[in-house]
Protein backbone atom coordinates (compact mmCIF):
# COMPACT_ATOMS: atom_id res chain seq x y z
CA UNK A 1 0.00 0.00 0.00
CA UNK A 2 1.28 3.45 -1.00
CA UNK A 3 1.89 6.46 1.52
CA UNK A 4 -0.64 7.97 -0.93
CA UNK A 5 -3.42 5.80 -0.41
CA UNK A 6 -3.17 5.74 2.93
CA UNK A 7 -2.99 8.85 3.92
CA UNK A 8 -6.51 8.54 1.87
CA UNK A 9 -8.32 7.84 5.34
CA UNK A 10 -10.23 10.85 6.34
CA UNK A 11 -12.66 9.95 9.32
CA UNK A 12 -15.67 12.05 9.81
CA UNK A 13 -17.00 12.33 13.90
CA UNK A 14 -21.02 12.99 14.13
CA UNK A 15 -22.09 14.39 17.49
CA UNK A 16 -24.92 13.71 18.57
CA UNK A 17 -27.09 14.82 21.70
CA UNK A 18 -24.22 15.65 25.01
CA UNK A 19 -21.43 14.44 22.73
CA UNK A 20 -21.83 17.36 19.96
CA UNK A 21 -21.70 19.90 22.27
CA UNK A 22 -19.01 18.22 24.18
CA UNK A 23 -16.69 17.33 21.21
CA UNK A 24 -17.25 20.91 19.87
CA UNK A 25 -15.99 22.34 23.28
CA UNK A 26 -13.09 20.19 22.69
CA UNK A 27 -12.21 20.92 18.88
CA UNK A 28 -9.67 23.34 17.53
CA UNK A 29 -8.75 23.67 14.16
CA UNK A 30 -9.52 24.45 10.75
CA UNK A 31 -13.46 25.93 10.21
CA UNK A 32 -15.13 24.69 7.32
CA UNK A 33 -18.09 27.05 6.69
CA UNK A 34 -19.23 24.84 3.56
CA UNK A 35 -23.03 24.63 1.42
CA UNK A 36 -24.05 22.02 -0.71
CA UNK A 37 -26.56 21.53 -3.04
CA UNK A 38 -28.82 20.50 -0.19
CA UNK A 39 -28.06 23.62 1.48
CA UNK A 40 -26.07 24.38 4.35
CA UNK A 41 -24.67 21.58 7.02
CA UNK A 42 -26.40 21.96 10.52
CA UNK A 43 -23.03 23.85 11.74
CA UNK A 44 -19.54 24.48 10.40
CA UNK A 45 -17.22 21.24 10.20
CA UNK A 46 -13.97 21.56 12.45
CA UNK A 47 -10.63 20.03 10.72
CA UNK A 48 -8.61 18.62 13.19
CA UNK A 49 -6.07 16.18 13.84
CA UNK A 50 -6.16 13.36 15.93
CA UNK A 51 -3.33 10.46 15.87
CA UNK A 52 -1.92 11.56 12.63
CA UNK A 53 -5.66 11.51 11.19
CA UNK A 54 -7.43 13.74 9.25
CA UNK A 55 -10.21 14.11 11.73
CA UNK A 56 -13.53 16.23 10.22
CA UNK A 57 -16.35 16.97 13.50
CA UNK A 58 -19.69 17.85 12.94
CA UNK A 59 -22.56 18.71 15.70
CA UNK A 60 -25.71 17.51 14.45
CA UNK A 61 -28.13 19.31 15.95
CA UNK A 62 -26.78 22.15 15.41
CA UNK A 63 -25.05 25.47 17.90
CA UNK A 64 -27.17 25.03 21.09
CA UNK A 65 -28.84 21.80 19.78
CA UNK A 66 -31.90 23.86 18.16
CA UNK A 67 -32.60 21.18 15.35
CA UNK A 68 -34.58 18.54 16.53
CA UNK A 69 -33.80 15.08 14.62
CA UNK A 70 -36.58 15.61 11.67
CA UNK A 71 -35.31 19.20 10.94
CA UNK A 72 -31.88 18.08 10.96
CA UNK A 73 -30.12 18.46 7.06
CA UNK A 74 -29.02 15.67 6.69
CA UNK A 75 -28.01 15.40 3.15
CA UNK A 76 -26.41 18.73 3.50
CA UNK A 77 -24.25 17.33 6.50
CA UNK A 78 -23.07 14.13 4.58
CA UNK A 79 -22.53 15.48 1.29
CA UNK A 80 -20.91 17.99 3.45
CA UNK A 81 -18.41 15.50 5.43
CA UNK A 82 -18.20 13.74 1.68
CA UNK A 83 -16.40 17.25 -0.22
CA UNK A 84 -13.93 17.32 2.31
CA UNK A 85 -12.95 13.53 1.35
CA UNK A 86 -14.42 11.83 4.50
CA UNK A 87 -14.18 8.37 3.98
CA UNK A 88 -15.55 6.48 7.42
CA UNK A 89 -17.63 7.94 10.09
CA UNK A 90 -17.97 7.23 12.88
CA UNK A 91 -21.31 8.87 15.01
CA UNK A 92 -22.93 9.17 18.06
CA UNK A 93 -26.63 9.25 19.52
CA UNK A 94 -28.27 8.92 22.86
CA UNK A 95 -30.71 6.33 23.24
CA UNK A 96 -33.82 4.72 25.52
CA UNK A 97 -32.70 1.18 26.19
CA UNK A 98 -35.79 -1.35 25.08
CA UNK A 99 -33.73 -4.29 26.82
CA UNK A 100 -33.09 -4.79 30.73
CA UNK A 101 -29.48 -5.60 29.85
CA UNK A 102 -28.95 -2.64 28.31
CA UNK A 103 -28.66 0.32 30.86
CA UNK A 104 -28.39 4.03 31.28
CA UNK A 105 -24.89 5.00 30.69
CA UNK A 106 -23.93 2.07 28.74
CA UNK A 107 -22.56 2.18 25.67
CA UNK A 108 -23.77 0.04 22.32
CA UNK A 109 -22.89 -0.47 18.86
CA UNK A 110 -25.63 -1.21 16.86
CA UNK A 111 -25.37 -3.91 14.19
CA UNK A 112 -28.96 -2.77 12.72
CA UNK A 113 -31.55 -0.67 11.97
CA UNK A 114 -35.37 -0.32 12.15
CA UNK A 115 -36.52 2.83 10.38
CA UNK A 116 -39.87 3.91 11.36
CA UNK A 117 -39.06 7.15 10.11
CA UNK A 118 -41.62 9.36 7.38
CA UNK A 119 -40.59 13.01 7.19
CA UNK A 120 -37.24 13.22 6.00
CA UNK A 121 -36.04 12.74 2.51
CA UNK A 122 -33.85 9.35 2.59
CA UNK A 123 -31.74 9.74 -1.13
CA UNK A 124 -29.47 12.00 -2.65
CA UNK A 125 -30.38 10.90 -5.88
CA UNK A 126 -34.09 12.06 -6.86
CA UNK A 127 -33.57 12.21 -10.93
CA UNK A 128 -32.21 8.45 -11.40
CA UNK A 129 -32.67 5.11 -9.29
CA UNK A 130 -30.29 4.50 -7.57
CA UNK A 131 -30.41 1.07 -4.77
CA UNK A 132 -27.61 0.81 -2.79
CA UNK A 133 -27.41 -2.74 -0.42
CA UNK A 134 -27.69 -2.08 2.60
CA UNK A 135 -28.37 -5.28 4.87
CA UNK A 136 -25.46 -4.54 7.00
CA UNK A 137 -26.07 -0.65 7.53
CA UNK A 138 -23.56 -0.22 9.43
CA UNK A 139 -19.78 -0.82 7.72
CA UNK A 140 -18.47 -4.23 9.62
CA UNK A 141 -14.84 -2.94 9.52
CA UNK A 142 -15.43 0.05 11.61
CA UNK A 143 -17.61 -1.74 14.28
CA UNK A 144 -14.83 -4.25 14.49
CA UNK A 145 -12.91 -1.60 15.30
CA UNK A 146 -14.79 -0.09 17.55
CA UNK A 147 -15.42 -3.52 19.22
CA UNK A 148 -12.20 -4.46 19.29
CA UNK A 149 -11.09 -0.91 21.19
CA UNK A 150 -13.55 -1.62 23.55
CA UNK A 151 -12.28 -5.46 24.52
CA UNK A 152 -8.75 -3.91 24.93
CA UNK A 153 -9.33 -0.71 26.94
CA UNK A 154 -10.77 -2.47 29.67
CA UNK A 155 -13.45 0.26 30.24
CA UNK A 156 -15.46 -0.13 33.81
CA UNK A 157 -18.95 0.55 31.79
CA UNK A 158 -20.60 -2.02 29.52
CA UNK A 159 -20.02 -2.00 25.83
CA UNK A 160 -22.06 -3.78 23.91
CA UNK A 161 -21.11 -4.84 20.68
CA UNK A 162 -24.73 -5.35 18.87
CA UNK A 163 -28.20 -4.14 19.00
CA UNK A 164 -31.15 -3.04 16.94
CA UNK A 165 -31.68 0.58 16.32
CA UNK A 166 -35.62 1.51 16.11
CA UNK A 167 -35.38 5.06 14.39
CA UNK A 168 -38.25 6.93 15.12
CA UNK A 169 -39.83 10.25 13.75
CA UNK A 170 -39.79 12.17 16.99
CA UNK A 171 -39.95 14.89 18.23
CA UNK A 172 -42.06 13.62 20.68
CA UNK A 173 -41.38 10.48 22.56
CA UNK A 174 -43.38 7.27 21.89
CA UNK A 175 -46.79 5.76 23.63
CA UNK A 176 -45.95 2.60 25.94
CA UNK A 177 -47.83 0.26 23.31
CA UNK A 178 -45.26 1.57 20.83
CA UNK A 179 -42.63 0.60 23.12
CA UNK A 180 -43.77 -2.89 23.55
CA UNK A 181 -44.22 -2.80 20.13
CA UNK A 182 -41.12 -2.22 18.93
CA UNK A 183 -39.62 -4.52 21.82
CA UNK A 184 -41.44 -7.46 19.78
CA UNK A 185 -39.72 -6.50 17.37
CA UNK A 186 -36.80 -7.01 18.08
CA UNK A 187 -35.56 -3.70 18.86
CA UNK A 188 -33.06 -2.86 21.30
CA UNK A 189 -32.45 0.95 21.37
CA UNK A 190 -34.80 3.56 20.74
CA UNK A 191 -33.59 6.74 18.81
CA UNK A 192 -34.36 9.62 16.59
CA UNK A 193 -31.17 10.21 14.53
CA UNK A 194 -29.82 7.33 12.85
CA UNK A 195 -32.18 7.33 9.88
CA UNK A 196 -31.38 8.66 7.32
CA UNK A 197 -27.78 9.26 8.37
CA UNK A 198 -26.54 6.21 7.83
CA UNK A 199 -28.44 5.37 4.15
CA UNK A 200 -26.81 8.43 2.90
CA UNK A 201 -23.57 7.63 4.44
CA UNK A 202 -23.73 4.72 2.36
CA UNK A 203 -25.12 5.87 -0.88
CA UNK A 204 -21.93 8.60 -0.61
CA UNK A 205 -19.67 6.11 -0.29
CA UNK A 206 -18.60 6.41 3.19
CA UNK A 207 -17.92 3.47 5.18
CA UNK A 208 -20.27 4.59 8.54
CA UNK A 209 -20.69 3.00 12.45
CA UNK A 210 -22.82 4.37 15.35
CA UNK A 211 -22.00 4.83 19.02
CA UNK A 212 -25.22 5.02 20.69
CA UNK A 213 -25.30 6.80 24.27
CA UNK A 214 -27.47 4.80 26.76
CA UNK A 215 -29.81 7.68 29.05
CA UNK A 216 -32.38 5.50 30.05
CA UNK A 217 -34.66 2.89 29.74
CA UNK A 218 -37.64 3.94 27.03
CA UNK A 219 -40.83 3.20 28.84
CA UNK A 220 -42.30 0.06 28.34
CA UNK A 221 -40.23 -0.08 32.12
CA UNK A 222 -42.55 1.24 34.34
CA UNK A 223 -40.65 2.48 36.96
CA UNK A 224 -41.40 0.06 40.51
CA UNK A 225 -40.90 0.21 44.01
CA UNK A 226 -42.18 -2.12 47.00
CA UNK A 227 -45.66 -1.19 48.05
CA UNK A 228 -45.56 -0.28 51.89
CA UNK A 229 -48.21 -2.52 52.61
CA UNK A 230 -46.82 -5.47 50.81
CA UNK A 231 -43.93 -7.86 51.91
CA UNK A 232 -40.81 -8.36 49.70
CA UNK A 233 -40.32 -7.40 46.40
CA UNK A 234 -44.02 -7.13 44.92
CA UNK A 235 -43.84 -3.88 42.90
CA UNK A 236 -46.04 -0.98 42.69
CA UNK A 237 -45.75 2.09 40.23
CA UNK A 238 -43.74 4.89 41.32
CA UNK A 239 -44.68 8.30 39.85
CA UNK A 240 -41.60 10.03 38.75
CA UNK A 241 -41.04 13.67 39.38
CA UNK A 242 -40.64 14.85 35.81
CA UNK A 243 -37.87 17.05 37.35
CA UNK A 244 -36.15 14.69 38.96
CA UNK A 245 -36.30 11.88 35.91
CA UNK A 246 -34.94 14.62 33.41
CA UNK A 247 -31.83 15.30 35.73
CA UNK A 248 -31.15 11.43 36.56
CA UNK A 249 -31.31 11.37 32.15
CA UNK A 250 -28.94 14.54 31.90
CA UNK A 251 -26.63 12.55 34.21
CA UNK A 252 -26.71 9.13 32.28
CA UNK A 253 -25.70 11.08 29.12
CA UNK A 254 -22.97 13.30 30.83
CA UNK A 255 -21.59 9.67 31.83
CA UNK A 256 -21.83 7.94 28.80
CA UNK A 257 -21.03 10.72 26.94
CA UNK A 258 -17.45 10.87 28.38
CA UNK A 259 -17.19 6.77 27.73
CA UNK A 260 -18.04 7.70 24.30
CA UNK A 261 -15.18 10.42 23.19
CA UNK A 262 -13.06 8.10 25.14
CA UNK A 263 -13.47 4.97 23.21
CA UNK A 264 -13.86 6.75 19.70
CA UNK A 265 -10.56 8.41 20.62
CA UNK A 266 -8.94 5.41 21.09
CA UNK A 267 -11.03 3.72 18.16
CA UNK A 268 -9.27 6.63 16.18
CA UNK A 269 -5.68 5.81 17.23
CA UNK A 270 -6.43 2.47 16.20
CA UNK A 271 -8.11 2.91 12.35
CA UNK A 272 -4.54 5.32 12.19
CA UNK A 273 -2.41 2.02 12.99
CA UNK A 274 -4.63 -0.17 10.61
CA UNK A 275 -5.01 2.20 7.42
CA UNK A 276 -4.72 -0.77 4.77
CA UNK A 277 -7.76 -2.43 6.67
CA UNK A 278 -9.89 0.36 6.34
CA UNK A 279 -9.73 0.23 2.41
CA UNK A 280 -11.72 -3.19 2.67
CA UNK A 281 -14.82 -0.90 4.14
CA UNK A 282 -17.51 -2.08 1.78
CA UNK A 283 -19.22 0.94 1.81
CA UNK A 284 -16.31 2.46 -0.02
CA UNK A 285 -17.87 1.21 -3.25
CA UNK A 286 -20.91 1.23 -2.81
CA UNK A 287 -22.32 2.54 -6.10
CA UNK A 288 -20.50 0.36 -8.30
CA UNK A 289 -23.82 -1.45 -8.94
CA UNK A 290 -26.09 0.48 -8.01
CA UNK A 291 -27.20 2.84 -10.51
CA UNK A 292 -29.80 1.43 -12.49
CA UNK A 293 -30.76 3.65 -14.50
CA UNK A 294 -29.39 4.16 -18.31
CA UNK A 295 -26.54 6.84 -17.33
CA UNK A 296 -27.33 8.33 -20.68
CA UNK A 297 -30.64 8.95 -20.15
CA UNK A 298 -29.80 10.87 -17.00
CA UNK A 299 -29.78 14.88 -17.08
CA UNK A 300 -26.60 16.09 -17.66
CA UNK A 301 -26.77 18.40 -14.90
CA UNK A 302 -27.63 16.19 -12.11
CA UNK A 303 -24.52 14.30 -13.07
CA UNK A 304 -22.47 17.51 -12.80
CA UNK A 305 -24.67 18.68 -9.19
CA UNK A 306 -23.53 15.54 -7.50
CA UNK A 307 -20.03 14.54 -9.29
CA UNK A 308 -18.83 14.52 -5.52
CA UNK A 309 -21.13 11.60 -4.91
CA UNK A 310 -20.73 9.79 -8.34
CA UNK A 311 -18.38 11.82 -10.67
CA UNK A 312 -16.46 8.34 -10.64
CA UNK A 313 -18.74 6.19 -12.55
CA UNK A 314 -20.16 9.06 -15.69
Amino acid sequence: MSETRQTDVRIGLIGGSGLGAALAGQTVGTRHDLDTPFGKPSDVILETTWAGLPVFFLSRHGPGHVLNPTQIPYRANLFALKQLGVTHILASGAVGSLREEFKPRDLVIPDQVIDKTHRRIGTFYDHAAVHVEFAEPFCPVLRQMLIDTAASSGAAHDVHTQGCYVCMEGPAFGTRAESLMHRVWGGDLIGMTAMPEAKLAREAEMAYALVALVTDYDCWRRAMTPAPDQPGNTPAPLAHDPAVLLKEIIGNLDAATGHAIDLMRRTVQRLADHRDTLQTSPALHALQLAIWSDKKRIPTDQVARLATLWGRYF
